[in-house]
């Protein structure tokens, strides 16, 4: 029916309008919704709901792209701030042992073995993520990961030798840093550096505390990114 044809004078010709009206705001709405990028958007039909992805940045698995899941309060390490960290580590880690005890989507742990690392142990909690990091593996043929489920302090104390510990704590949980830092510590070889991602940065007084010595700082939005090495 077109809207001349509507004779507005009548009530069922006022409801007919007011339907059409309705109509094609609906419409606009919908087709708003599907625009990628917009916030709150609806997927488009067939899309992946709860998918995200990592990239790793160098090494043998350059340019690769992994497909993650996520989840509420799960925040891999933004691409920038690994590109950072592993430029401060001097790029190769050729013959290195490390360790990533808050694994989450692996970002680091993989970014590590992706540049040489020859032992890599990510330990991680979930066991869907648990999971997910085993079947990157598969995928990677990484055979110099040793992907574990456990607490996190638990497996800093159980590891010596380490020459890289990566702390990348829940942001929400304050109180793992300081222990996670102590217990990582222990797990270091003379020389070794500890990286830790935090959502303040800790002053070069508050380390010396600890008996860590700050090595190089950056801040990249929420991020505060520390590397640290045991005095």
């Amino acid at each position: 029916m077109s809207r001349s044809a509507i004779k507005l004078h009548t009530p069922a010709g006022r409801k007919a309008l007011d339907k059409m009206i309705h109509e094609a705001e609906r419409k606009a709405q919908e087709s708003a919704a599907l625009k990628p990028g917009r916030p709150g958007a609806k997927p488009a039909a067939g899309a992946a709901t709860g998918a995200g992805e990592i990239r790793i940045i160098g090494g043998q698995w350059r340019r690769t792209r992994l497909a993650v899941a996520q989840k509420p309060g799960l925040r891999p390490t933004p691409d920038r701030v690994r590109e950072t960290l592993f430029n401060w580590l001097g790029q190769d880690l050729t013959n290195w042992k490390v360790l990533d005890a808050f694994s989450g989507t692996g970002a680091l742990g993989l970014e590590a073995a992706s540049r040489g690392a020859t032992s890599v142990i990510m330990n991680e909690q979930d066991a869907a993520l648990v999971q997910q990091l085993q079947r990157l593996q598969q995928k990677l043929d990484a055979r110099m990961l040793k992907i574990q489920r456990g607490d996190a302090l638990s497996c800093l104390k159980t590891v010596t030798g380490q020459d890289l510990v990566l702390l990348d704590p829940p942001f929400e949980q304050l109180d793992l840093f300081e222990p996670a830092l102590k217990a990582a510590m222990d797990a270091l070889n003379d020389g070794g550096y500890i990286y830790l991602e935090a959502p303040e940065a800790w002053s070069e007084e508050r380390c010396l505390e600890l008996g860590l010595e700050l090595h190089r700082y950056l801040k990249a939005g929420a991020v505060h990114a520390h590397l640290l090495k045991k005095q």
